[in-house]
């Protein structure tokens, strides 16, 4: 009984990180209408590369080979903007509560970290989903795909799969505004971008040199992308994905959470005892 209502009690209390995070959004609304808008003129311009293949060559390529690119451009743009979306969302949530000033009333609530991140994450999850599915419905106006090959359920699967990494990369990403004020959200970016450099976003991991590929290894959105690739272009499904793609980003999301709610922890314990939890950058 005493379980049930704890349980309970915390289920609302995530619920209302998600509210508060929906809050958030509606105040700064401009901000994402911006941000937006720029997230589709990028998935656009990257897209529009595989278009003009043919022009920036100087050769002749068969339709087929054309819209082979371009989908390849679409899948590496659409995931990794939801990849940076979920990322994003969680790591710079400590920076969100202190420009909201609420960053000391939240850290000492009587709540646990996990309930905290959790809402935290569900909200990232499905803003991330909102947000690259708007970018989808603009670049399906300019790029007519065939996806007859497509496995939606194992696409489905290897984006979800994946998150739980992202999710845990985000915590891990989150504890430098808590311990760099002044420059921590900002840090926050190298993060991403060197998963950006090494995973294969827009182009295979075999045109790195030769000392870069191990690196991608190790990303879990090499694992996604490839992942994703195989089925929306070659009808791959969540058995057929399982070994090579599925089981690794389990593994690194395994890890990557309780490590990242650990370090996380150790973050806020130094932030509170050293003044850093108020401080501004």
């Amino acid at each position: 009984m005493a379980f049930g209502r704890s349980f309970w009690r915390e289920t609302r209390a995530s619920y209302a990180f998600v509210e508060r995070n929906i809050n958030l959004i509606k105040r700064y609304w401009g901000w994402e209408v911006v941000w937006l808008i720029y997230s589709i003129v990028n998935a656009l311009s990257i897209t529009f590369i595989g278009k003009a293949v043919g022009a920036i060559t100087g050769q002749e390529f068969d339709q087929a080979t054309i819209n082979a690119t371009i989908l390849y451009l679409i899948v590496g743009t659409l995931v990794w903007h939801y990849l940076a979306v979920v990322f994003d969302c969680i790591a710079e949530s400590v920076q969100w509560e202190r420009w909201e000033g609420t960053i000391e009333y939240t850290f000492m609530a009587p709540i646990s970290r996990l309930t905290h991140m959790l809402g935290t994450t569900i909200f990232a999850i499905f803003w991330g989903l909102f947000h690259t599915g708007i970018i989808l419905a603009f670049v399906a106006v300019f790029f007519q795909i065939s996806l007859e090959n497509a496995n939606f359920l194992g696409a489905t699967v290897i984006l979800l799969t994946g998150s739980i990494s992202f999710i845990g990369l985000g915590i891990v990403a989150a504890v430098l505004p808590l311990l760099f004020p002044e420059r921590g959200a900002q840090m926050t970016n190298i993060v991403k971008a060197t998963i950006l450099l090494v995973s294969g976003v827009y182009y295979p991991i075999s045109v790195l040199p030769t000392w870069m590929q191990p690196l991608a290894s190790i990303s879990p959105a090499t694992y996604v992308l490839e992942g994703m690739r195989r089925a929306l272009q070659n009808n791959a499904g969540p058995f057929d994905l399982w070994a090579s793609y599925l089981l690794p980003l389990l593994g690194s999301g395994l890890l990557l959470v309780p490590f990242g709610l650990w370090i996380f922890l150790r973050g806020e314990e130094y932030a509170k005892r050293t003044g850093r939890l108020k401080r501004n950058g």
